[in-house]
């Protein structure tokens, strides 16, 4: 599992890049490339879910939390200018989240997932990304979930990149 993590991480290196600028909010950036969202993630054990789509490409959030208050995250999708990369990343703005997720799934519909990380802690206030260890998650064919008995309840991010099955004409 860590090698097939790790073949993926150096095959997707290049493709985050051109993803992580098509969904990085830019002035003049076409509206139905790249969306950014605003909502809330709600603790109390209760599962819920969250979904962004463009295009015929979707990516869905569900989770279950405890602990504390209503969290604002933060849900950017994109789609590459040739329509081969859909992108998903879903984060807490300002770090660290103080609930403790019991699960998590994120789903990329329409696409198969070529890279996908998940993260303890988000870059903000001059700290850095710190990745969740490869054996708290799982990475599928179109989902990212965590894994029973490994994850160990802190989730600050998660982002996935799948290849379209786009054709060409």
């Amino acid at each position: 599992m860590a090698f097939q993590i790790y073949c993926c991480l150096v095959k997707a290196a290049s493709l985050f890049a051109v993803v992580a600028i098509s969904t990085a909010p830019q002035s003049g950036a076409s509206a139905d490339r790249t969306k950014t969202v605003e909502f809330d993630v709600k603790p109390g054990g209760v599962v819920h879910a969250f979904s962004e789509r463009i295009s015929d490409y979707e990516c869905s959030f569900t989770y279950a939390s405890q602990g504390g208050t209503n969290e604002q995250w933060l849900m950017s999708v994109g789609l590459s200018n040739d329509d081969r990369l859909f992108s998903c990343s879903v984060w807490r703005p300002q770090g660290k989240s103080y609930l403790f997720f019991t699960q998590f799934k994120a789903e990329l519909k329409g696409t198969k997932i070529e890279y996908a990380n998940a993260y303890s802690q988000t870059a903000a206030g001059g700290q850095s990304d710190v990745a969740l260890k490869p054996e708290e998650f799982t990475v599928g064919d179109s989902t990212v979930t965590h894994a029973d008995g490994k994850f160990r309840a802190e989730l600050s991010k998660l982002t996935a990149i799948g290849r379209t099955r786009h054709d060409e004409l």
